[in-house]
């Protein structure tokens, strides 16, 4: 099949979590003979702020990793007819232009033969509904969710059975256990500070902890304001700004464990979602101890896969725990890569892919309430 995805970016991964997952399923997709080409707007946010912030070194670590991999840039003056000519499925995330989202719906009306679908990775559709309800998906053929409950809000707006939850998972070939175990030390957490979405959470179940524990933390992310730094400082934190997603499987391999906060809204409105964070650390073999967060969709096995800490006293008990008991430890690691593997790589996600289109046909797409 010829395959076309819009993107906010392919190449920046700068505040934009959902690149790990887009670059693993196009991956797969390139490795099993599929033709893919990739648009994103031009001076997209997070390229713009990773070259200002780093320069064309900061490209480097992806161009690297992926080789295979390359996009193409669109302008508000493109014509989306002939970005998906010979298309079989044309992919559009949830940011980009809401006026690009709009027209390729409307060439797919006008009678193209590829399938059509809207890709939603964010808590918008709950946090700011009626921003995601403005967008006009009216000649889309589906949608592809990224959570259970995202479905159902997509099926309270009208898709019915047009909507698709489609988890993100791991890149198994670039992700996975250091081939060789070297020195491991303290904590390490990979994560952007939030817009205050997560604020309280993080000095309860990571910051606090640490220290109670006698761990040394080390975090890597962006968009930390000077409040946010000084917080850090206050509790002995090394903060080491942005490092590139393709690095991260080295960063995992020199610490103990890591720790999964998610945001307010996947704890809250939208329970079973986890960040993206989870599978790369459990497909990283590095243990995991989580925050309250229903795994509402059963994707993991809590208590094996990952351990789960009710409140901070609890989360002090787990990284002491891991910290003096490496058969924990490698347990740990055993039990979440078996799941990892047997259920959340990105060629899972491809054959889950797959099958949603091969079920679709080329009647044209419902319109969406």
């Amino acid at each position: 099949m010829k395959i076309v995805y819009f993107t906010h970016s392919l190449a920046s991964c700068w505040n934009h979590g959902n690149a790990h997952f887009l670059r693993g399923v196009l991956s797969e997709l390139i490795a099993r003979g599929h033709q893919v080409e990739v648009w994103e707007p031009e001076n997209a946010w997070s390229l713009q702020n990773l070259l200002a912030d780093h320069g064309e070194a900061g490209l480097e670590p992806y161009r690297t990793a992926y080789p295979e991999l390359r996009s193409s840039t669109y302008t508000p003056l493109c014509f989306p007819e002939r970005m998906v000519e010979g298309a079989d499925l044309v992919i559009v995330h949830e940011w980009n232009d809401p006026k690009l989202v709009a027209r390729l719906g409307r060439v797919r009306s006008c009678g193209a033969p590829f399938t059509l679908l809207f890709h939603d990775t964010h808590h918008r559709a709950v946090s700011e509904p009626a921003a995601m309800r403005a967008y006009d998906l009216s000649g889309y053929d589906g949608v592809l969710a990224f959570g259970e409950t995202l479905s159902d809000v997509y099926r309270g707006w009208g898709w019915a059975d047009r909507v698709w939850t489609w988890h993100e998972a791991a890149d198994l070939r670039r992700f996975h256990p250091p081939l060789e175990e070297g020195e491991r030390e303290g904590l390490v957490w990979i994560g952007n500070w939030g817009d205050g979405e997560r604020t309280q959470e993080l000095e309860t179940f990571l910051f606090s902890p640490a220290q109670d524990a006698g761990l040394p933390l080390d975090i890597y992310g962006v968009r930390y304001p000077d409040e946010a730094k000084a917080t850090l400082a206050r509790y002995g934190v090394n903060y080491h700004g942005w490092a590139p997603n393709a690095r991260a499987p080295k960063l995992f391999a020199r610490h103990l464990a890591t720790v999964h906060v998610p945001r307010r809204y996947y704890s809250t409105i939208l329970p079973g979602i986890p960040t993206i964070r989870v599978f790369e650390a459990l497909a990283c073999g590095i243990p995991l101890v989580s925050a309250p967060w229903d795994d509402a969709e059963g994707l993991f096995r809590p208590g094996q896969d990952y351990l789960v800490a009710r409140d901070g006293a609890e989360m002090t008990r787990h990284l002491t725990a891991l910290s003096n008991d490496p058969a924990l430890r490698a347990e740990l690691v055993r039990n979440g890569l078996e799941t990892i593997r047997a259920r959340h790589s990105c060629a899972h996600r491809v054959d889950e892919l797959l099958a949603i289109v091969a079920s679709l046909t080329t009647l044209p797409a419902k319109d969406a309430a």
